[in-house]
């Protein structure tokens, strides 16, 4: 995979393509709640500045749909990562305007996603406005992990345009999954949470053949739980993945992978951050109570796991963290990566959220992924269209 150590920038003007889909305070004036994202691009940035490139940001954020939503602009951004780098980032709304200016060195282009070619399924349309994006620049640096696994134009159409190479996060990102799935160190332990199986079977499946241990938490381990038979009350079911969480257990079982399930939970009456709650056996939730965190005995145990691992992935919330009242196990889990000397990488998305909503101190994480979804199709094996595109020669 070609890096920016690879491109001749002196000079020349870069189209950068990062994932600035932070998430924003719109209680009152738009602000930035958490400028994790921003500061994961700094380097690559940085990189380029001391080469002398000119830079076009290309970011997205929230879901606009192809139409302008003033309270998607990029300005809260441009705000945030000007004061970052102590120098002024313009804002331009269109590609024309943005090549124009560039000889402020950082240009960044309004919301990507206000133009509905970005997203569109039709290659054809995203083409032309990938086309547009090429105008007037010399190279296409991709720095957008959280993106690389869509087929958009500003990720994978406009790199197939370009002579291109991967930024220093994107850089590391594959490095550090690759390892996960090429040479990890065992006893390799993954933590999965968060709410629907299905959005994990590929994953699970691909990883049974080279874990020890899988952790299961969160909504998705109660559709593991009525697998076995148990009563899960009005807990989250993903009844369609039934059968295939059954077959995930035999293949663990037949291979000697340990899978760990809640023997304790948390449950309420109701989904609310005041509901009426009790600790109860996972295999003994009664109708109309729900759970929505692993108990204090199920953190314990995780936690014991983790401590004796030599590898730990992490990707989903062991509970509803955002309410207090459900945030232990989430916490437990966080705090145990923590205190382990493993090396241990976060899966971005939720996951990563919880170390700032539960103010932890995240320093002692070997790596924080910037991208949920692709860190999971990762993890799952499959190809990344952003990836892939970054093999293109021009």
């Amino acid at each position: 995979m070609r890096t920016i150590d690879d491109l001749s920038v002196d000079g020349k003007t870069v189209l950068l393509r990062v994932d600035f889909n932070v998430p924003l305070d719109k209680s009152g004036p738009v602000s930035i709640r958490d400028d994790a994202r921003i500061r994961a691009a700094l380097p690559t940035i940085h990189d380029l500045l001391a080469r002398r490139a000119r830079i076009i940001v290309v970011a997205h954020l929230g879901r606009p749909k192809g139409t302008v939503d003033d309270a998607l602009r990029m300005a809260p951004v441009a705000e945030r990562l000007s004061a970052l780098l102590n120098q002024p980032v313009a804002i331009a709304d269109t590609m024309a305007e943005a090549v124009a200016d560039v000889d402020h060195q950082v240009v960044l282009l309004e919301n990507i996603r206000f133009d509905s070619r970005e997203t569109d399924k039709d290659r054809a349309k995203r083409a032309l406005l990938a086309a547009e994006l090429r105008q007037g620049v010399d190279f296409f640096v991709s720095d957008g992990f959280g993106v690389l696994h869509r087929e958009q134009a500003s990720v994978s159409d406009v790199a197939e345009l370009l002579p291109n190479a991967a930024g220093r996060l994107v850089q590391r990102e594959v490095e550090v999954f690759q390892q996960l799935l090429d040479n990890p160190k065992h006893p390799y332990v993954v933590i999965l949470g968060g709410a629907k199986v299905g959005d994990k079977l590929g994953v699970i499946g691909n990883l049974i053949p080279r874990v020890d241990a899988l952790l299961i938490g969160g909504g998705m381990a109660y559709t593991f739980l009525a697998a076995q038979g148990f009563s899960i009350g009005d807990s989250l079911l993903d009844a369609d993945s039934l059968e295939a969480v059954r077959d995930f257990m035999r293949q663990a079982e037949s291979r000697g992978v340990q899978i760990h399930l809640p023997v304790d939970v948390v449950i309420a009456d109701t989904f609310a951050a005041d509901a009426t709650t009790r600790i109860v056996p996972a295999t003994q939730i009664p109708d109309g109570w729900q759970g929505l965190d692993i108990g204090p005995r199920t953190s314990q145990i995780f936690a014991e796991v983790i401590a004796g691992a030599s590898t730990v992935v992490w990707n989903g919330p062991m509970g509803v963290f955002e309410m207090p009242a459900f945030a232990a196990g989430t916490r437990a889990v966080a705090e145990a990566l923590i205190a382990s000397d493993a090396m241990t990488v976060v899966g971005g998305g939720d996951s990563a959220a919880a170390f700032a909503e539960l103010d932890l101190d995240a320093s002692g994480i070997t790596h924080i992924s910037t991208g949920g979804g692709a860190s999971l199709e990762f993890l799952e094996g499959k190809e990344l269209p952003g990836l892939r595109a970054l093999e293109t020669t021009v």
